[in-house]
């Protein structure tokens, strides 16, 4: 575990400090060190229109795959239908399935369709195919361990389902919403696959900018970028574990 931990890591060891280097090559160690590239980020329009972009896109991403995905695993959960294990095979199967597999799919339905090519909602409605899944997945194991009886306990006293779902259910499940609302916006901004297919040019996404500019210019920029977003992918995470383990302290004592 040790060394499989290391090999995730090591990466992330070289890859900052390079950041800082005040060098033009990626160099490791850095024979100096600068903010240069850093301030390259921050002046190159390139750099701040695709990071715009990804946020817009990794945004609506974490609604509607919020949204969307919770509804369905409340479905899942209190539903008592014959394709129940049929339709959350499906819903789950993006995980199974190459993403650019998906990525390719999507491209075409969006080529027949017309008008959802190099956009931000088509961007966000394909990253919804990928995102949803993650939510699904962590609200089915938030209900698995919630008490249904107390929603119709609400619902014997007179409120509808939504309202005792909205009032009594899902503030009880809030680590697991904010969970999977966290997952669907990293696994949104982190995606290029499908970026590659259905954006490009001025809609080009912060992992696309990157991966043209790793094969066509190589600089240290890439390395700032990198940690940028390694910072992004890792402190919220971070942030929400300690609060949910504080959480959970609390409740116990």
């Amino acid at each position: 575990v040790a060394l499989v931990i290391f090999f995730l890591i090591a990466p992330t060891l070289i890859v900052v400090p390079v950041s800082f280097s005040s060098t033009t090559a990626l160099v490791f160690p850095p024979r100096g060190w600068s903010m240069r590239w850093y301030e390259a980020f921050f002046s190159q329009p390139k750099w701040l229109g695709s990071t715009w972009i990804s946020l817009q896109v990794a945004f609506g991403t974490m609604i509607i795959a919020t949204v969307t995905g919770v509804a369905a695993a409340y479905a899942l959960h209190v539903g008592r239908f014959r394709a129940g294990n049929v339709i959350r095979s499906t819903l789950i199967s993006p995980l199974a399935v190459p993403t650019i597999l998906i990525a390719v799919g999507i491209f075409f339905v969006y080529a027949r369709m017309g008008g959802m090519l190099n956009t931000v909602h088509g961007i966000i409605l394909g990253h919804c195919v990928v995102a949803m899944p993650f939510v699904i997945l962590t609200m089915m194991a938030g209900f698995e361990s919630y008490d249904m009886s107390q929603e119709m306990v609400a619902r014997s006293l007179g409120a509808s389902r939504f309202k005792a779902f909205m009032t009594v259910t899902l503030p009880q499940l809030k680590f697991s919403v904010a969970t999977s609302m966290l997952l669907s916006f990293l696994v949104s901004f982190d995606e290029l696959i499908i970026a590659l297919m259905v954006a490009s040019g001025p809609m080009s996404t912060l992992p696309r900018v990157t991966f043209a500019t790793l094969r066509d210019d190589v600089d240290p920029t890439l390395a700032a970028v990198s940690t940028l977003m390694l910072i992004v992918t890792s402190v919220p995470p971070l942030l929400l574990h300690l609060a949910n383990a504080r959480a959970r302290k609390r409740n116990r004592s």
